[in-house]
C-alpha cells in the first residue's frame, strides 16, 4: 500500500524530534522515577498542587482529593478514583475501555499492519517481539491505541472477563509517546519499552499492551507488582496456568495495571471478534469503563 507524502516539519518540529533522538532517555526517566518516590513533605504536596493545576486534574473524582494526602508525587500520579467514579459498561455482549485518555488510532489490522499515525504503520510482529504465533492469531483483527496524557487517571482496568496466559516484558527505547511524535517517530510503539499481556477470553485471544515512554519510570500489573525497574537487556516471558493457584483470572472492569508517569495502552483483538464502537476515532476522548466494543 503506497504511502501518502506530508509536508516538510518545520524547523521546530524537526529540533523537538532531534532532542527525542538525543536526549539521555533512560537517565532521565530513572532520575524522574528517584525523584517522584521521594517523599519531600511540604515540598512534594506543593509540587503535586503546582501539576495538578497545571494539567487540571479533577480533584473531585479522587479518592484523596488534597495534595497533602499523598506522601509521594508518585502516589498522586497513580490516585484511586472514587467508587462509582467510573461505572463499568454492564452490557454484557459489550466490552468496557481499558483507560482514561484519548484514541490515538483505531480500527482494522490490514494484514499484520497496525496505523500508529496518518502515514505511519507499524507490523504486529515488530509491536508483538517477534512472537510469530502470536502475531498470527491477530491478522486482520481490530486494534485500538489509548493515550492517556499527564491528567488523566493511569490506572488500567479489563475490558472484559478474561484469563491470565502469557506477560512479555520487551526492553526498548523511552521516547515521548504524544500524538506529535507518533507522527512523526516510525515503529515508535514497536520501539519503545512494553508490557504485552496476553489474556484468553470468551471471544477468543485478546492482547493488552502497556507502552512505556520517557519519564514513565515504570509499569505495574497487580499480578506481578512493579515490571520495572529493573531493566531486563532481553526480551522475558512469563507463562501463566489457567486453573490452579497462580492462575490469573480478572473481571470486566477490574484493574490490571499501572503507569507511573504517561504513555499508552494498545489492545488487539482476532479478526471478527468485536465490532469498536463507532465514535472511538483517532482523538476521541476516552473514559475507563464506557463503551469500548460489541462481540461478534
Amino acid at each position: 500500500m503506497p504511502l501518502e507524502t506530508y509536508p516538510r516539519p518545520t524547523y521546530l518540529a524537526r529540533a523537538k524530534i532531534a532532542f527525542q533522538y538525543l536526549m539521555p532517555q533512560l537517565g532521565l526517566t530513572r532520575a524522574a522515577g528517584w525523584l517522584a518516590e521521594r517523599e519531600w513533605g511540604a515540598v512534594s504536596h506543593f509540587i503535586i498542587k503546582l501539576f495538578a493545576k497545571k494539567y487540571q486534574v479533577n480533584w473531585a473524582e479522587a479518592e484523596k482529593s488534597q495534595p497533602a494526602d499523598y506522601a509521594s508525587f508518585n502516589a498522586f500520579f497513580i490516585r484511586k478514583l472514587k467508587e462509582n467514579a467510573r461505572p463499568i459498561n454492564a452490557d454484557a455482549q459489550a466490552l468496557c475501555l481499558p483507560a482514561d485518555g484519548c484514541v490515538s488510532e483505531a480500527g482494522q489490522i490490514n494484514d499484520n499492519r497496525l496505523l500508529q499515525a496518518k502515514g505511519h504503520y507499524f507490523t504486529l510482529e515488530t509491536l508483538l517481539a517477534n512472537d510469530l504465533a502470536l502475531a498470527q492469531q491477530f491478522k486482520h483483527g481490530t486494534f485500538m491505541t489509548t493515550y492517556l496524557s499527564p491528567r488523566d487517571y493511569h490506572r488500567v482496568h479489563m475490558p472484559c472477563d478474561a484469563t491470565l496466559r502469557k506477560m512479555i516484558y520487551v526492553p526498548g527505547e523511552l521516547f515521548s509517546v504524544n500524538p506529535f511524535l507518533a507522527q512523526h517517530v516510525p515503529n515508535l510503539f514497536a520501539r519503545n519499552e512494553r508490557v504485552i499481556c496476553v489474556f484468553d477470553t470468551a471471544f477468543g485471544p485478546m492482547v493488552q499492551i502497556l507502552v512505556g515512554a520517557t519519564i514513565t519510570a515504570s509499569i505495574s500489573t497487580v499480578w506481578a507488582g512493579v515490571i520495572n525497574p529493573p531493566r531486563a537487556k532481553e526480551v522475558v516471558q512469563y507463562d501463566y496456568l489457567p486453573e490452579g493457584e497462580t492462575a490469573v483470572h480478572l473481571k470486566k472492569g477490574q484493574e490490571m495495571g499501572a503507569f507511573r508517569l504517561g504513555s499508552t495502552v494498545i489492545n488487539l483483538f482476532p479478526k471478527g471478534a468485536v465490532e469498536l464502537a463507532p465514535h472511538l476515532t483517532a482523538g476521541e476522548p476516552t473514559r475507563m469503563g464506557e463503551l469500548f466494543a460489541t462481540l461478534n
